[in-house]
């Protein structure tokens, strides 16, 4: 059975951390279509669905946070599209909790489309912005750096 999304460098946005916080969706999001395909049940794929849900939060803070840092013009409109998909998925989730709806292939689909297409376009254009503000490609020695002052451990 072939992976629903492969990683491939039209899904990079150039910056190294939000790359691999992306590359851990796909791999989630991929480990819930096997689970599918393969008839797992809906307890283990409701599993998946959890841990996929809290990344997801995960990232979706990093990007945000980053994104207010820097006070990235398209803010707000990105917030918006993290929001509408995490109320989709919670709203999906509490019909497959109580039995309404099962795992599908069609849901596999949405996500699948929404990651591609977010990452293509409102994240391309985030990075963009990011690494033309000097956000490095790889921000954690940075950060590493400014964790060793004396006034961050005051903060």
């Amino acid at each position: 059975m072939a992976d629903l999304i492969t990683w491939s460098d039209d899904l990079s946005i150039g910056v190294q951390e939000i790359d691999e916080q992306h590359k851990v969706l796909v791999s989630l999001l991929n480990e819930l279509h096997s689970a599918v395909y393969e008839h797992h049940g809906s307890e283990a794929c409701n599993m998946i669905l959890n841990r996929l849900i809290e990344y997801t939060r995960i990232h979706f803070t990093t990007e945000e946070s980053v994104m207010r840092l820097l006070l990235y013009p398209e803010f707000e409109h990105h917030k918006m599209e993290h929001d509408a998909l995490t109320n989709q998925v919670i709203k999906f989730q509490t019909r497959l909790v109580s039995g309404q709806t099962s795992m599908s292939f069609q849901l596999l689909h949405f996500l699948k489309v929404w990651l591609t297409k977010h990452i293509q376009e409102s994240d391309r254009r985030c990075g963009a912005y990011l690494l033309e503000r000097g956000v490095a490609a790889s921000w954690a020695p940075h950060v590493e750096e400014t964790m060793k002052k004396k006034w961050w451990k005051l903060w």
